[in-house]
């Protein structure tokens, strides 16, 4: 129930991006187009994950849309202005897309998802639900030059005082389309985060780190 709840949240959200122009010199905010969801608008009950838990609230399950929309900003020229993380790992890697860390946390109205657009290009968004995916582009109104490719590196699972955690790192890579040729790398992320489920002994690699 709650997974189709959250499709029901996922569609109200998304349908508050999908379309929007970004031009050069503006910031994009997830809660300021997005606002209070609210049973009122129609949202329902969906998960969410609050101070190390997972509870259940009016709205749950946007968030899957801010992670997409974080992962699409980093394989473009925007520049991020306000990301924040979970604190912790809730789930195992069954059917995750995208690498572990490499989402982005949102809470209205104080925690929130922000980039800015720092080129002389215009970006559109587009967002939509299907029956069993969330799906997205970012559009520009003139071809970038550079391609942008991401990997995650340094992974490993490591107990520390009893407790499990789960750290990586992910790194971003520039290429030249025209040429092909590599341009630069960067760190973006390194994420150290207490996993929340069963690990087996054969996953971790390091033991009272």
């Amino acid at each position: 129930m709650l997974q189709e709840n959250k499709i029901v949240n996922l569609t109200l959200a998304a349908n508050k991006i999908d379309g929007i122009i970004i031009q050069p010199g503006e910031v994009f905010s997830f809660w300021g187009l997005v606002g209070r969801a609210t049973r009122k608008k129609g949202y329902i009950e969906g998960m969410q994950l609050s101070r190390g838990e997972v509870k259940t609230g009016i709205g749950g399950g946007i968030c899957q849309l801010a992670n997409l929309l974080y992962w699409m900003v980093l394989h473009t020229p925007l520049t991020v202005i306000e990301r924040h993380h979970h604190s912790f790992d809730p789930f195992p890697d069954e059917g995750r897309v995208l690498p572990f860390g490499s989402g982005a946390s949102v809470f209205y109205n104080y925690v929130d998802f922000r980039f800015k657009n720092t080129t002389e290009y215009a970006f559109q968004i587009r967002v939509w639900v299907t029956d069993r995916h969330l799906k997205g582009v970012i559009l520009s109104n003139k071809e970038i030059a550079t391609s942008y490719h991401l990997e995650e590196r340094a992974h490993q699972f490591y107990k520390r005082d009893g407790k499990t955690f789960r750290q990586n790192e992910i790194w971003r890579w520039m290429v030249d389309k025209r040429t092909g040729e590599y341009v630069h790398e960067e760190l973006l992320i390194k994420n150290n985060s207490e996993v929340k489920y069963e690990v087996v002994d054969r996953q971790l690699v390091s033991v009272n780190k």
